[in-house]
């Protein structure tokens, strides 16, 4: 008989979290202005609302936060982490920053500038906001297969490089350089292929731009490649990653992510010219070049994250997760974008709640519905996060309507996923009655999702 899959880690510590009653829950979310990043998270039961810097870090990790070297600069920390970057990596160049979206600012500020045009495959939030924020225009080439989330597709996440190659033809002279987000969040947590990778870098070089990697995911994009692409099954992760960079001339990382830490990110890059560009930039918005923003003892554990999160058991382990809970949500009939993305479900709120007039945001009610059924913290990646147009600041409604329920690293058990399974239940056998849905009532200029307020429609 074939052995049962089992967790490759054995749990040291534990946190208490608290069940609460409904009517409590409803009084909250009123409160929160029905916001769910408003709540506190001692109101929360499961909290599913990012897998950024929420996942629990290993025996490894915590031990090399003890010798980490505090010094303003040239910590040996730094260098440390230097190393991991550049074994693991291949960039020979690197800059620290406290998170993934300081390190979108620095690069940004040095790369983007008015009316440029940045082609990739649906960029997130805090890089589309980046982007916007400089006036310039993101350009979402994903292949059209992914807007589909009941079709299947191994890589979904792609970029359509016939549309990228008539974008470039056309429009090369505005664009500085390709950005590429492995995996695909906007799309549902979807890997890219080796292929695709490759296809763009041909493309960049044929218009002499240089390729961006949004790599927060890039480990869980490595091991999609090795269970799913033709000739990369006998390779290890490490050996994926290694030829996914090389395809990249530069990468900003969210390490709270892939690499299991509480805080940090940082830039890699093969240019040195470009390091001491990002340098002045780095050092007014983050901090000296050799800590940016990080303890030295968070660039300590962030190398041994990198190591240990580029190792298949504990991907796999990862992502079984997810594929356990998607199975479960496939069981009740319950639809989200398919197969189920490497970090989070991503639930179809256009299909479960299609009497919710489009204008009062689906994906946002589904998620307050969710929570008030069992205490429950997803969020919605859906018109809300999509803002307005910046130009005629009608509200923008994305093709995907969907409500993300990411799940932590080494965080819960599959009983915690049986709870989220039931309670999604729950709101879809009653999907018929939810007919109205939310209105905006205060909302910030630019990546409202996170502030904004809301009300019963």
């Amino acid at each position: 008989m074939e052995l049962p899959f089992a967790e490759s880690y054995r749990i040291k510590m534990v946190e208490n979290i608290r069940k609460s009653t409904r009517k409590e829950r409803e009084e909250w979310i009123k409160k929160a202005n029905y916001n769910l990043f408003s709540l506190k998270s001692d109101q929360v039961f499961i909290d599913l609302i990012t897998d950024s810097g929420t996942g629990a870090m290993s025996d490894r990790q915590w031990s090399a936060m003890m010798l980490g070297d505090e010094s303003y600069a040239g910590s040996s920390s730094y260098y440390k982490l230097e190393k991991a970057i550049q074994d693991i990596l291949g960039f020979e160049h690197f800059m620290p920053t406290h998170q993934g979206r300081a390190a979108e600012n620095v690069l940004f500020s040095v790369l983007v500038k008015e009316g440029n045009h940045i082609p990739g495959n649906s960029h997130f939030d805090t890089t589309k906001g980046h982007i916007e924020f400089r006036k310039a225009l993101p350009v979402d080439l994903t292949i059209d297969i992914a807007s589909d989330t009941q079709a299947y597709h191994p890589f979904k996440g792609n970029v359509d490089t016939e549309k990228l190659e008539k974008y470039m033809a056309e429009h090369a002279n505005k664009v500085p350089f390709i950005i590429v987000t492995v995996t695909n969040n906007t799309a549902g947590g979807q890997p890219v292929s080796m292929e695709c990778l490759r296809d763009v870098k041909k493309i960049a070089k044929k218009y002499s731009k240089p390729v961006l990697y949004d790599s927060a995911r890039f480990a869980e994009n490595a091991y999609f490649i090795k269970t799913r692409e033709k000739g990369y099954e006998n390779k290890t992760i490490k050996e994926i990653v290694k030829e996914m960079f090389s395809y990249a001339d530069m990468m900003t990382m969210s390490s709270k992510k892939d690499a299991i830490v509480n805080i940090g990110g940082f830039i890699g890059m093969r240019s040195e010219e470009l390091k001491r560009e990002c340098a002045t930039f780095n050092i007014m918005f983050e901090g000296y070049v050799t800590y940016g923003g990080m303890a030295g003892r968070d660039m300590n554990a962030l190398a041994v994250g990198l190591d240990e999160g580029t190792e298949f058991e504990y991907l796999e382990t990862r992502i079984k997760q997810v594929e356990y809970l998607g199975k479960k949500l496939t069981e009740f009939g319950i639809p989200f974008q398919s197969p189920a993305g490497g970090h989070a479900i991503f639930v179809d709120a256009n299909k479960v709640l299609p009497n919710v007039p489009k204008e009062e945001f689906r994906a946002q009610t589904l998620a307050v519905e969710l929570y008030l059924e069992a205490g429950i913290r997803g969020v919605e990646i859906g018109a809300l996060l999509a803002d307005r147009d910046p130009v005629t600041r009608e509200n923008r409604y994305p093709k995907l309507e969907l409500l993300r329920l990411a799940i932590s690293r080494r965080t819960y058990t599959n009983n915690h996923m049986d709870v989220i399974a039931v309670a999604l239940k729950n709101v879809f056998d009653r999907r018929d009655s939810i007919t109205k849905g939310l209105k905006i009532t205060w909302e910030a200029p630019i990546m409202r999702h996170f502030t904004a307020e809301l009300d019963r429609a």
